[in-house]
């Protein structure tokens, strides 16, 4: 049988979903086969035995679902003398029977609102309706992007950043559903094609996907730190015994650490933006190996003017590579409102201030001095800036 007989075929017996009235996706494209015989499923881990003639499996692709970005779901439809006689579907990771229901001929399946998983029946949508509350709500986007299929390894690189702009992205869609009447999706009007062509589909369209989710997703493109008294604490710097400024030693805040490497491993780009010479940051940072999770430096001592001065900040702008337009995203986060908070203030970024330390003011004296944010925890500050990144919004 040729391949498009089996897909004009396939469309007389789609699936109809019942969707959630609330739900924010659509399915993108279908990957068909058609089993004459028992056999491996092409693109999922089940192995298909004939109830009738012919087996129809329709593969679901989803750009996303509630938890992750990439949602490949399955329903199986056996027909025999040109009617259906059974329906199985996957349900997170299984399969099961669906109620068999008609309508004009194609079966009618309840799906999972946020995360597309097929139940057997109304009922067991209501059964389910308070994990599926939880799915759509506070646990929309812990998935990232779903590395774990059997088509990721063809995909580009996904990066930790990647995976937190597909949390950021899904976390500022979840909803509440509304259950009651399902809304009606034909599959017979989604978009066909041959399952041997679904891993050329899915991987350009992940590369698709990514390039919108790293430039059109509201996110932090960078992060800026002062070091003393933000990082290290400044009481216990031991000096070079020549009269210089340089520090030879010093010990981190407690936590510092924590909360670098934390950053950096959710794929924030980090840079150091400090007042002193560089042979003291390369010191005090270089030990526990900070120094070199941070991606660029700008150091007062290489810059020849320390902050306030808008030089330090249009060095560090300039070797992130950042746009004027996007210093309204990039944090500065410091202990001294004379210098970083004022500095950060007038050069257009969020202010966050670092207020654990007596050696300098903790009230500001003016208008430039308020900080956006200001905390006394180092503890808090992953929290924090998560909170800022998620409200970020792409108008000014």
């Amino acid at each position: 049988m040729s391949i498009d007989p089996i897909l004009d075929e396939a469309r007389s017996f789609a699936p109809i979903l019942l969707l959630d009235r609330a739900e924010p996706f659509r399915p993108g494209q279908i990957g068909v086969h058609a089993f004459q015989a028992d056999g491996p499923s092409p693109s999922s881990k089940f192995h298909v035995t004939l109830r009738g003639e012919i087996c129809y499996e329709y593969a679901i692709f989803w750009d996303h679902d509630i938890c992750h970005t990439y949602d490949l779901e399955h329903v199986w439809v056996h027909v025999a003398e040109g009617k259906v006689i059974a329906v199985e579907a996957t349900f997170h990771g299984s399969r099961h029977e669906v109620s068999l229901v008609l309508a004009d001929g194609q079966p009618l399946i309840w799906c999972e609102a946020g995360a597309h998983a097929h139940f057997r029946n109304r009922a067991h949508r209501d059964q389910m309706a308070e994990a599926t509350r939880l799915t759509c709500g506070s646990s929309a986007g812990h998935g990232g992007i779903h590395t774990g299929n059997p088509f990721a390894q063809d995909w580009t690189e996904i990066t930790a950043a990647d995976h937190r702009l597909a949390k950021l992205y899904l976390q500022r869609l979840q909803f509440t559903p509304c259950f009651g009447h399902g809304l009606a999706v034909d599959l017979a009007d989604v978009p066909f094609l041959p399952a041997t062509d679904l891993p050329v589909f899915i991987k350009a369209r992940m590369e698709i996907l990514l390039g919108k989710l790293r430039t059109q997703t509201p996110h932090m493109p960078a992060i800026f730190f002062d070091c003393g008294d933000t990082l290290v604490d400044e009481g216990t710097e031991i000096k070079r015994d020549d009269g210089s400024d340089v520090v030879i030693s010093a010990e981190l805040i407690p936590g510092a650490e924590k909360v670098v490497r934390d950053l950096h491993d959710m794929g924030y780009r980090l840079c150091l933006v400090a007042d002193g010479p560089r042979e003291t940051f390369e010191n005090v940072l270089k030990p526990s190996g900070l120094w070199d999770l941070f991606e660029q430096y700008v150091i007062s001592g290489d810059v020849g003017v320390h902050k306030p001065d808008a030089r330090m900040f249009e060095v560090a702008r300039e070797k992130m590579g950042l746009t004027k337009d996007q210093l309204r995203y990039v944090p500065m986060i410091g202990n001294n409102l004379e210098r970083d908070i004022l500095g950060a203030n007038r050069a257009g970024h969020p202010s966050f201030f670092f207020d654990w330390s007596d050696r300098r003011r903790r009230i500001p004296e003016t208008e430039d001095e308020q900080p956006t944010v200001q905390f006394s925890r180092l503890e808090v500050l992953v929290h924090i800036l998560q909170l800022f990144e998620f409200s970020l919004s792409k108008d000014p």
